[in-house]
Parts: structure tokens; C-alpha cells; sequence
């Protein structure tokens, strides 16, 4: 119990720096073996995730949803956060083709070979993604349960396919309706309190193993991956860390300064949510600990909060959906010799932003939203194949930016809505773990 004790008494940035150090060291020390050996810790961190993730939604979007005081609250809040999504979106894109025009990653003669494994993605209309969001069963919304198309052409079910969106909806419908019956169900919006309460509570069971989950994912990647499928393409990862990281620390400061807000101690709050994402390059599975940070250490309302990071990690995707596609139509009209016009970089800047909303809750969310831009603006296609070979080494900074952005619009409507807690936000916590108590209220 002691060595517990003095385990959880280090802030857990610190734990879980110390995973993607050790990580990194035993992936470059061992190799490929390493993927074998510490690979499955990771898998099983992100699985225990994503466990938690329908329930902890489900039950927090009722939650959020009964307590915002009638449906009015919810439209207008809905209405400012999904405007920001946009006006941070958009921003993305610029950022992304102003770096991809900078740097020029796309020229040098560059000879690439395309991923052995990679298949283009069928983008679905608009139409469908709409459809897709109500649940044509509620049960298998809730199990993760999506649907396929086998070898033979015939749509099958498929575990692990399912997407948030339809969660997401069924929860907002009870949400209203306990709204609409009021004092008739106060036992049920008290259930629904106490179970999100609870759900709260395993979340913080699960974070404490995000060390170890992070060493695994970290291992594994330095393991599997060599200089030999980095170096070709190495002016293009470094341009989208530096447009992600510019994206990250110039345009959100710039937003947190504007609303009296300290951006530094915006990040010390963050940083939780931003770790977690860039180790498991998922927005979903970061989801738990994004909603935990700017509730607990950043002092957003609990019930607005709720409502607005399970929504953003579905639509909200500055990495993915804006500054990558924005990125790889500069570099593929670079690397292809085709300059674009004028009238292409606005397509391209139409196309990621409403793309991003087009494609919600689609599975390979930067694949598609690339296949979406480039096809928009009358480029190349195959050339994403080649990109792909290097996929998940991108996808961590555009993860980590995503859900960057899925906590600092919340922090904003916040603020402009009067529930920010601003005596926690100045005063951010770092953890988020099992002896981490929640801030009091205020009174």
C-alpha cells in the first residue's frame, strides 16, 4: 500500500511523461520485439477506454441535459459552441495552408512508395451521415455494434463499428423528455445523476493505468516503426507538428487571451486530455479525460461540459479534419506538379470545414476528410496512399490537436456564459486520478 500511495502522490503528467520515456527507450532498445512484448498493454489501456466511454456519455448527456435548465438553455448553448467549432475549424485550415505553402514538404523529388495496406475510403453522402445518426436500434448504439459490407456485397453486422453520434442522440431525446415530464420522473433524473456520478468514478479507476497504457503504445510505436519509413516523408510530418503546434499554441492563446483568459493555465488543465491523445490517437478514447479535465482542473460547468465533449469529439476535428486535409493538398499539388489556384484554396477551405461536419462519426475521419478536400478540389487521389504508410505517427498530433480543441471550446462558451468557475481555472490541477477530489462548488 505504501509504494500505491507514493505511486499516486506524483502529479500525473509526471507518471505518464515517465511511460513515454521509458516507452520510447525499451521500443528503440528492443525493436519490432518491442510491439510483441508491450504492444498489448496498450491495446488493452485503449480498450479499457473505450469501455467506459457509451456509458460515461450516455448517462452524462442525460445528466446534462435534464439539469440545463429546458431546452431554450440547450438550443442557445448549442448554438455558440457549434459556432466556434466553425470559426476554430476555418482557422485551422488557413494555418494548415499557410505551413504547407512555407515549407514546401511536397517538392525535392521525393520518390514515395505507396502503404501496402492501405485502401481508399468510400466517403458517404451527406444524406447518410444525417440518417446514420439515429439509431435504427438503440441496444446495438450502445454496444458499439455498427454495420459492414462483406466480400459478398451484403451489409452485416459488425462489433466495434458503431460510432458516438447515435448515443449522443438517444441520450439528448431522454434528456428532453425528463425535461418535458419534470417532477413526475424526479426519481429517474436522480438515478441518471447518481449513474453519471458513478460512471465519473470508474473514469478515474481507469486513468490511473494511463502510465502504463502509455508505455505500451509508445514502445510498440518506436518498435515497429524505422527511420526508413520517416525519412521520405519527413518534411511532412514536420510540417504538421509545426501546424498543429502553431494551431495549438498561437491561434487558442490568441482566443483565451481574448476572453481574459490565461492560456498557460488553460494547458497546465488541459494537459491531461492532451497526453492521453496523443498516446492513443484516439479522440474517443480521450474523451473521458477531456470531459474530467475541463470540468475538474479548468473549472467548466459540469453539466455544460458534459453535453459539449462527447458532441466535439465527434464533429469537432481541427487535426483530422482541417489542418490535415488543408496540409495534403498543398503537398500533393507539390509533389504532383499540378499549382493550385486561388479558386482551390478556398474550395479546399469550404470543403474541410463543412467536410469536417459532413463526415461525422465515419470511421478513418483524416483519410476520408482528405479523400473529401482533394476530390473537391480536383487533385489526385492516390497520392494519400502514400502518406498512409506513416499514418500513425501523424495521427498523434492530430489527435492531441483535436481534442485540444474539443476542450478549449468549451472553456470559451463558458466564459461568455458565466459558467466558468473562475477561482479553478486560475488555480488548475494537473490530475485527474482515483484520490484527485472534485473542486467544490460554488456557492
Amino acid at each position: 500500500m505504501k509504494l500505491v500511495s507514493a505511486w499516486l502522490r506524483i502529479p500525473f503528467w509526471q507518471r505518464v511523461v515517465a511511460g513515454f520515456v521509458l516507452g520510447a527507450l525499451a521500443g528503440w532498445l528492443m525493436g519490432p520485439a518491442a510491439e510483441t512484448w508491450f504492444g498489448p498493454l496498450g491495446e488493452l489501456y485503449v480498450t479499457l477506454i473505450k469501455m467506459i466511454a457509451v456509458p460515461l456519455v450516455f448517462f452524462a448527456v442525460i445528466n446534462a441535459i435534464s439539469s440545463l435548465h429546458g431546452q431554450k438553455s440547450v438550443a442557445a448553448l448549442s448554438g455558440r459552441t457549434f459556432l466556434w467549432f466553425v470559426i476554430t475549424a476555418a482557422l485551422a485550415v488557413g494555418i494548415g495552408l499557410l505551413v504547407g505553402t512555407v515549407m514546401q514538404p511536397g517538392t525535392g523529388g521525393l520518390q514515395l512508395a505507396m502503404a501496402h495496406n492501405y485502401v481508399p475510403r468510400e466517403v458517404p453522402s451527406v444524406v447518410q451521415v444525417l440518417l446514420d445518426v439515429v439509431p435504427s436500434n438503440v441496444f446495438y448504439a450502445l454496444s458499439g455494434i455498427g454495420t459492414r459490407v462483406n466480400a459478398a456485397g451484403e451489409t452485416v453486422l459488425a462489433a466495434g463499428r458503431g460510432s458516438i453520434l447515435p448515443v449522443i442522440f438517444f441520450a439528448g431525446l431522454v434528456g428532453f423528455a425528463i425535461v418535458k415530464l419534470g417532477e413526475k420522473v424526479g426519481q429517474a433524473r436522480q438515478l441518471v445523476g447518481q449513474m453519471s456520478e458513478i460512471m465519473i468514478q470508474v473514469t478515474r479507476f481507469v486513468l490511473e493505468v494511463t502510465p502504463i497504457g502509455t508505455f505500451g503504445l509508445i514502445a510498440g510505436l518506436v518498435g515497429s516503426y524505422g527511420f526508413e519509413k520517416l525519412l521520405p516523408l519527413g518534411n511532412f510530418v514536420l510540417a504538421l507538428y509545426i501546424a498543429c503546434a502553431l494551431h495549438i499554441v498561437v491561434v487558442y492563446s490568441a482566443l483565451l487571451l481574448s476572453h481574459g483568459l490565461n492560456p498557460l493555465k488553460f494547458f497546465r488543465g488541459a494537459a491531461p486530455g492532451m497526453q492521453v491523445a496523443f498516446v492513443s490517437s484516439s479522440s474517443f478514447a480521450a474523451m473521458p479525460v477531456a470531459l474530467r479535465s475541463i470540468t475538474h482542473n479548468l473549472g467548466v460547468n459540469k453539466d455544460y461540459g458534459s453535453f459539449a465533449v462527447p458532441l466535439g469529439a465527434s464533429i469537432k476535428m481541427d487535426g483530422c479534419g482541417a489542418i490535415y486535409p488543408a496540409l495534403c493538398a498543398v503537398f500533393i499539388s507539390q509533389y504532383s506538379g499540378v499549382p493550385m489556384s486561388p479558386e482551390q484554396y478556398l474550395i479546399v477551405l469550404i470543403a474541410s470545414v463543412l467536410g469536417s461536419f459532413g463526415t461525422a462519426g465515419v470511421p478513418g475521419t483524416a483519410v476520408v476528410m482528405a479523400t473529401v478536400v482533394l476530390s473537391a478540389a480536383g487533385l489526385p487521389l492516390e497520392t494519400i496512399g502514400y502518406l498512409y504508410a506513416i499514418d500513425r505517427i501523424l495521427d498523434m498530433m492530430r489527435t492531441m490537436t483535436n481534442v485540444t480543441g474539443q476542450m478549449l471550446v468549451p472553456v470559451l462558451v463558458a466564459k461568455e456564459t458565466g459558467l466558468l468557475d473562475q477561482s479553478v481555472y486560475d488555480n488548475p490541477s494537473t490530475n485527474v486520478g482515483i484520490d484527485d477530489p472534485d473542486p467544490a462548488p460554488r456557492a
